[in-house]
């Protein structure tokens, strides 16, 4: 698209953010594990559904807004954990809080984070902000990670479950992915120092392999905040997470990042939804680049969305300007599909309001 054509969508961005990454850093952002088939999934499940619009519905008065854990929203779409904004753009993660919080939203800032919680939390005072942890080996330096998000004002830990490993992502290794010159992991800069870009090795000293269910009281004890699995791909495991005290969980197959092959995050959120949606919220992420997919989520039992790749290319594109566009294109599209499906707010959408292919 020519250089001062406001960008109409997603995809819009997404062709500009490549335009002008380099193709490192592009491909660390769009890249998934193996032949990427389950980055592809993600998108492409959302075309195994149909919407069922309802019509002569008063809508004269929509609204995206929704609560999400007690935190009241102006759409049920937030900002996913993402690692290394910096490499997007000089904005960041503090460019990143200021957007979520002007389109009134939430953040989700991650482990990687190549900008301090205190530093993203001082960027953005009135916004709403969870912390997404990866739990290292020693638990003093978990320890360190969950104080430094409760004491930044974060309000949820998102504990990412499906990273024991990283998973083996080739556009990485071909095109040599390193961070850039003078951005680290600013979380572990305390306690660890500069630990480069994460690979294999790296994440070997920074992910605990031997977790398992048990250590969620442990989490419990010492965050003192709800907690959210990140990462559940079925049934089982998501009545494993309320059994163990979860406020929610986040229907997540890492962005296509880890296991390749692994089921489309659309496709697994209906089981979940049975199994546990009225005991805990229930979350999605993956392949949404539209309002109509945040609605199609929503009917199959959603409480919210989570967005990560549009973000990097709004940020990548135009800065904090770009990824408030971003989202609120999103709110935007929402908006339009729930008066055209003839819902006056999202808890109107429901299973009758979709159809599979």
């Amino acid at each position: 698209m020519a250089p001062d054509q406001t960008p109409l969508n997603v995809w819009d961005y997404e062709r500009i953010a490549e335009e002008t990454l380099d193709e490192g850093s592009f491909g660390y952002f769009v890249g998934g594990a193996g032949d990427e088939h389950t980055v592809r999934a993600n998108v492409a499940a959302f075309d195994g559904w149909r919407l069922r619009p309802r019509v002569l519905v008063d809508v004269s008065t929509v609204s995206a807004a929704v609560t999400v854990l007690g935190e009241e929203l102006s759409m049920p779409l937030l900002v996913a954990p993402m690692a290394y904004l910096r490499m997007a753009h000089p904005d960041g993660e503090p460019g990143v809080a200021r957007a979520a919080a002007a389109a009134g939203t939430l953040m989700c800032l991650s482990t990687l984070a190549t900008t301090a919680p205190a530093e993203v939390a001082a960027a953005a005072p009135d916004g709403r902000r969870w912390y997404q942890l990866y739990w290292h080996p020693d638990r003093a330096v978990t320890k360190t990670l969950i104080d430094q998000a409760r004491d930044a004002g974060f309000n949820a830990i998102v504990f990412t479950v499906d990273l024991p490993v990283l998973g083996r992502r080739e556009r990485d290794l071909r095109t040599g992915f390193a961070l850039e010159p003078g951005l680290r992991m600013e979380a572990y800069s305390s306690s660890l120092g500069d630990l480069g870009a994460l690979s294999p090795t790296v994440t070997a000293a920074l992910i605990d392999a031997r977790l398992t269910w048990r250590d969620l009281e442990w989490l419990h004890e010492h965050a003192g905040l709800p907690v959210i699995a990140k990462g559940i791909l079925t049934a089982e495991d998501a009545v494993l997470a309320a059994e163990h005290g979860c406020s929610a969980v986040v229907v997540s197959n890492h962005g296509g990042r880890q296991l390749d092959r692994a089921i489309a995050s659309l496709d697994a959120l209906p089981e979940v939804v049975e199994a546990v949606g009225d005991r805990v919220e229930v979350l999605l992420d993956g392949g949404i680049r539209r309002g109509t997919d945040v609605a199609i989520a929503l009917a199959l039992g959603a409480r919210a969305v989570l967005v990560g790749r549009p973000v990097v290319w709004g940020l990548a594109a135009r800065g904090t300007q770009g990824v408030q566009h971003v989202l609120e294109l999103l709110r935007d599209e929402l908006l339009a599909t729930l008066a055209l499906l003839g819902c006056p707010s999202p808890d109107a959408v429901g299973p009758t309001h979709v159809r599979r292919v």
